[in-house]
């Protein structure tokens, strides 16, 4: 069972819509993620959004001429996002599982995202099984962005995986690190507790 589902049951979809949609309503920008991804390949890119949720990322960056498709295994958070965007595909699967054949889709992806902790809210033991799915997606030359703490401050769970191993399962997948970041607006990485990594898989 994944640490997403120890944490929420599986039911959260709602509630966590609701948390952001109050943020909004506050003036936080919630796009930080999408206008990171936007800057690092062009519109009408096909981009694959890994653990989508609610589709809060997904739905912003098909706003903006992207060729976008959204994976997650909870049930609870697609209904969300295809409530929001029914016009959009969304996919419910175990990223540990992922074949874009099996769904009939293409896989070359320009870009994919895993934003919002979903590196450290898979199962225990799929990390590396997850990050060569994912690279398995990609057209030769492109991305892996992914987001996620790296310490208590950051996480709802437990740290379950440092940079190094991440870096690891990366470059067993075939991805090489391009660059590292502290935050979605790309601060210099500080050696926090939050990074966002950009890994280019090997043409």
């Amino acid at each position: 069972m994944s640490r997403w589902r120890d944490v929420t049951g599986g039911v959260a979809g709602s509630e966590y819509a609701a948390r952001f949609e109050a943020l909004a309503r506050s003036g936080k920008d919630m796009h930080g993620e999408a206008a990171f991804c936007a800057a690092l390949v062009p519109a009408g890119a096909r981009v694959l959004d890994a653990g989508c949720g609610t589709g809060r990322v997904m739905i912003r960056l098909a706003e903006l001429g992207y060729d976008c498709v959204g994976v997650d295994l909870d049930s609870s958070m697609l209904d969300v996002a295809r409530a929001q965007a029914p016009e959009l595909l969304w996919f419910e699967a175990d990223l540990a599982e992922f074949d874009p054949a099996r769904l009939g889709i293409a896989a070359d992806f320009d870009l994919v995202v895993a934003a919002g902790n979903v590196l450290p809210l898979l199962a225990p033991g799929t990390e590396a099984r997850v990050v060569d799915r994912l690279a398995a997606t990609l057209a030769p030359g492109g991305l892996l962005v992914a987001g996620f703490g790296l310490d208590a401050a950051h996480l709802p769970v437990p740290p379950s995986t440092t940079l190094p191993e991440y870096d690891e399962c990366c470059a067993a997948a075939g991805l090489t690190l391009v660059d590292r970041f502290a935050t979605w607006d790309g601060a210099p990485y500080d050696d926090g507790g939050y990074a966002v990594s950009v890994h280019r898989l090997d043409a």
